[in-house]
């Protein structure tokens, strides 16, 4: 009776974490979100981005996403003519753009986990929108961003990236991706975006 008592407990003992992963249903995290807008003179776009994904099984999650990026500085060389004869000066000048960027995505993340080490690949669709108002950045540049995705300058996306997560054994770890954000007016328009930060299993 001991004996099948001790084997009893070794199993519980070997058979309690895949039980404590089949019982977890999927991640939530927020990370630093930057966009390197192609089309702006490779601009250098930053802003919060949170994510939460439902597990299909321990391959597969389904993952929503969105990202905001007030508006950013962007320096540009401009050309000026000085006088009436053909003299030309040129100079740097900085502007702020009064760009701001908001995406929403969604789609499957396909993951190879191993234990606190997760690599993953996904292809997500979704929206990118331009927003040149000249709210501020905080919430009501958010507000009025989300406002006018139905009305404002919005196009579809096609998102493949990956990336990895780290020190996942107990639940929380650091998640880096990166990928081609790739938005669609007038054709494909390539854009690198990376991610970081920290990320929830739950």
């Amino acid at each position: 009776m001991k004996r099948i008592a001790g084997l009893l407990i070794l199993a519980v003992a070997f058979l309690a974490p895949a039980l404590m992963a089949q019982e977890e249903h999927g991640e939530v995290g927020v990370y630093a979100d930057y966009t390197r807008l192609s089309h702006a003179g490779n601009a250098n776009f930053w802003g919060p981005a949170a994510s939460i994904g439902f597990n299909v099984n321990k391959w597969v999650q389904l993952e929503a996403n969105m990202g905001y990026q007030p508006a950013q500085t962007v320096t540009f060389t401009g050309v000026t003519t000085s006088g009436t004869g053909t003299g030309t000066t040129v100079g740097t000048n900085s502007f702020t753009s009064n760009i701001r960027l908001l995406e929403g995505m969604f789609g499957p993340k396909f993951q190879v986990p191993a234990g606190p080490f997760k690599a993953f690949f996904e292809l997500k669709g979704g929206f990118l929108n331009f927003n040149s108002s000249n709210k501020n950045g905080g919430a009501v540049g958010f507000a009025n961003a989300v406002n006018n995705i139905t009305s404002g300058d919005t196009n579809g996306v096609f998102y493949p990236g990956a990336g990895v997560e780290l020190g996942m054994r107990h639940g929380i770890g650091i998640r880096a991706e990166v990928g081609d954000l790739m938005y669609f007016d007038n054709g494909a328009n390539h854009n690198l975006k990376f991610m970081i930060g920290p990320t929830l299993r739950w």
